[in-house]
């Protein structure tokens, strides 16, 4: 097992040295490389998402609304999506802001921080629900929730659609 396992090390050095039987090396790009990288791949500002996500909401209240005559349902389907959307929002705050561009580990820490206080926020408002929305129709609730959720998915097909 010994001499198995030193054959192994010796074939992946190998591998490493030549550069052959492993991944591919990175290459630095260019300016010019960099520059049409950019340009095919545009990114997609989280504000657009937010507004998008506000829309939704907003379209979904309005036809709870209209389609059960109930305004219950739509202040649900409303405070639903408001709970992926306030912290959506606080969240793309965060991130856009210069503190957390400085360096690429203060984006990674700054995305985790970010990331929590966007959970927090939520859960924190899925609890306040039933004291704030009078009277509150869960299942209604959860349907803002989750089409606001889905417009991350719309956005992600939206880019690729754009770039592709």
């Amino acid at each position: 097992m010994a001499i198995d396992r030193k054959l192994r090390n010796e074939r992946w050095d190998e591998d490493e040295a030549d550069g052959q039987g492993g991944a591919a090396r990175f290459k630095p790009l260019t300016k010019e490389e960099a520059s049409q990288l950019r340009k095919r791949l545009p990114s997609l500002s989280p504000w657009r998402v937010v507004a998008v996500q506000v829309a939704v909401g907003v379209v979904a209240a309005l036809l709870a609304a209209l389609v059960t005559q109930r305004l219950e349902l739509a202040w649900s389907v409303l405070y639903g999506a408001a709970t992926v959307v306030v912290p959506g929002a606080l969240m793309a705050r965060g991130m856009t802001s210069r503190l957390s561009s400085m360096s690429p580990g203060g984006s990674a820490v700054s995305f985790m921080l970010w990331e929590f206080v966007k959970i927090a926020v939520s859960v924190v408002m899925l609890v306040l629900a039933p004291k704030l929305v009078q009277p509150l129709s869960w299942p209604a609730l959860l349907v803002g929730l989750v089409l606001c959720i889905k417009v991350y998915w719309v956005a992600l097909a939206w880019r690729g659609r754009i770039n592709g």
